[in-house]
């Protein structure tokens, strides 16, 4: 790994200068907030007593200074590690799937304060994560890894819409990306991109309809497999009738069948 344009693979560990949150907060639980907060400084004094309050107060822990870690909720355990990891002056922040235990609730409160701190730390911040919501919303560079290979790595919403392999495709996404046979390829288009239109080219039976609240997914069987639509919850088509489908020439991404690549 390279940092700054130098090697830091053969530093010892208190050299990198690298902070990691983890997926746990990993707070010493017989220390308050504000003694774990200290613990990463490296002066005691009175310029350390500042940053912890200002630290505190832009993480959203500062009226929770003064207690344990076994007194904070879920969200603010994990505020007040990361607030602690900056508080150690790194030069690179590593987030190991820092919201993975959280509740749905919490979830969009902390990955918001974590947007935050991307937007104000001057390094660079290494975010792991499975959620693709998290992966599209917090970094402005998507590298997705599959078993252990790189398949792509660009601008978040290129690799959305635009994946360089299948593999890419099917994993990010609420729903995958539809894939069928074409023309001797393999063509892929997302769910929201196909609309269910009274002139669609593609004609099919309605299977599934999943309700997400302001929004419905329906699966579509058809001769080319089954087409999942993402629609307005307003749409009221029922599993059980004819539809057609709309697949806009502009949103569709063909793939090399043999080798899974994108055919530019």
């Amino acid at each position: 790994m390279r940092l700054d344009g130098a090697s830091i693979a053969d530093l010892p560990p208190q050299e990198r200068r690298a902070a990691l949150v983890f997926q746990d907060d990993a707070l010493f639980e017989n220390m308050t907030v504000r003694e774990n907060l200290r613990f990463a400084l490296r002066s005691n004094g009175k310029p350390g007593d500042e940053r912890v309050a200002e630290i505190a107060a832009a993480l959203h822990v500062a009226e929770r200074l003064e207690r344990r870690p076994r007194q904070l909720s879920g969200g603010e355990r994990q505020r007040a590690s990361i607030a602690r990891a900056l508080l150690s002056e790194p030069s690179m922040l590593l987030l190991d799937e820092p919201l993975a235990h959280l509740d749905p609730s919490l979830r969009r409160s902390v990955r918001d304060e974590i947007i935050g701190v991307r937007q104000r730390f001057a390094g660079p911040v290494l975010y792991v994560t499975h959620d693709h919501v998290d992966a599209m919303s917090v970094g402005d560079l998507l590298a997705v890894l599959i078993d252990g290979r790189l398949e792509d790595v660009g601008e978040p919403q290129r690799v959305y819409d635009s994946p360089r392999t299948v593999a890419v495709a099917r994993f990010l996404g609420e729903r995958p990306m539809n894939l069928f046979a074409e023309a001797g390829a393999l063509v892929g288009i997302r769910p929201e991109r196909v609309r269910l239109s009274a002139d669609g080219a593609v004609a099919g039976r309605v299977t599934r309809r999943e309700t997400t609240g302001p929004d419905v997914y329906l699966e579509v069987e058809t001769d080319r497999g089954t087409i999942v639509a993402r629609a307005p919850a307003t749409v009221r088509t029922q599993p059980g009738e004819l539809t057609t489908l709309d697949l806009p020439a502009q949103w569709r991404r063909r793939f090399d069948p043999a080798t899974g690549e994108a055919i530019a």
